[in-house]
């Protein structure tokens, strides 16, 4: 029989990697080619200085156009879509029985958000904690209560 590889997914808003199991008691390993880091820049090289102005569509007045998005937030929440589209690319491939996901709960919330429901299906758990820069050898201790691994 087949053993089940387990993927487990380690991100935070900047940055990523997925260690892998192949059963029970062996561990978890690095995939080769599965780190990532996005390349957030500071806040003043992502925003104009001065708000937009727009005109009123029933008078002649101008306001400020709101800028109410944090800019940063913006490129964590595309950071997760890439990871969920690596990831439904290595579902499609079958490189994974069963994921399980590892990140802050704002993270979280965004990768589940930009799963597939392919890759939603594969689940195993989820662990609300930043663990992006722990030792991979540490990280079994603290997926007991998730996982079997």
């Amino acid at each position: 029989m087949k053993p089940i590889r387990t993927w487990v997914l380690i991100a935070d808003g900047a940055r990523a990697r997925v260690l892998e199991n192949q059963g029970p008691g062996r561990g978890l390993h690095a995939v080769p080619d599965m780190t990532f880091a996005a390349e957030h820049a500071a806040t003043h090289d992502l925003v104009d200085d001065r708000e937009g102005r727009t005109f009123s569509s029933t008078s002649a007045s101008r306001s400020a156009i709101d800028a109410r998005k944090d800019p940063h937030r913006v490129l964590k929440k595309d950071f997760a879509k890439a990871l969920a589209d690596v990831l439904s690319e290595a579902e499609a491939q079958k490189a994974f029985d069963r994921l399980v996901l590892v990140a802050p709960p704002v993270t979280l919330g965004d990768l589940r958000h930009a799963l597939t429901d392919h890759v939603k299906a594969k689940l195993a758990g989820e662990l609300a904690q930043d663990l992006t820069k722990m030792p991979n050898a540490d990280v079994p201790r603290h997926l007991e209560s998730v996982v079997a691994l």
